[in-house]
C-alpha cells in the first residue's frame, strides 16, 4: 500500500472553513478520482501560533496508482485548493510505503 500524505498549514482565521471545504468538497472530488482507496483525515497535536496543522492521509494500492493521480488529476485539484487559498494554507506531501500493519 502507498500512502501519500498531505500536511498542511492553516491560519487559524480560516481553519474552520477551510476543513469544512476539504471534507466536503475536496477530498471528495480526490476521492472521485477513483485512484484511492481511503482517506483520513488528523489534526497535529500540537501548540503553534502560526495557525492549525492537519495531516490528510490517502492510501492507494501502488506507485503507478499514485503516478496517474500525480499526473491526470494533482495538477488541476491542486490549483483549484491554491485558488481558493493561496498562502493562507502551506501544503508539502509525504511518500510513504506500508510494510506491515499490526
Amino acid at each position: 500500500m502507498i500512502i501519500y500524505n498531505v500536511t498542511c498549514n492553516v491560519e487559524q482565521e480560516i481553519s474552520d472553513e477551510w476543513l469544512k471545504w476539504m471534507i466536503e468538497i475536496h477530498i471528495p472530488e480526490v476521492m472521485d478520482t477513483g485512484i484511492f482507496v481511503s482517506v483520513q483525515i488528523n489534526k497535529v497535536l500540537s501548540i503553534d501560533d502560526s495557525g492549525e496543522t492537519y495531516a490528510i492521509v490517502y492510501s492507494c494500492e501502488s506507485m503507478k496508482d499514485l503516478h496517474k493521480y500525480q499526473v491526470n488529476f494533482a495538477p488541476i485539484l491542486q490549483q483549484k485548493h491554491t485558488d481558493r487559498y493561496g498562502t493562507k494554507v502551506v501544503a508539502f506531501r509525504t511518500l510513504l510505503e506500508e510494510i506491515s500493519k499490526f
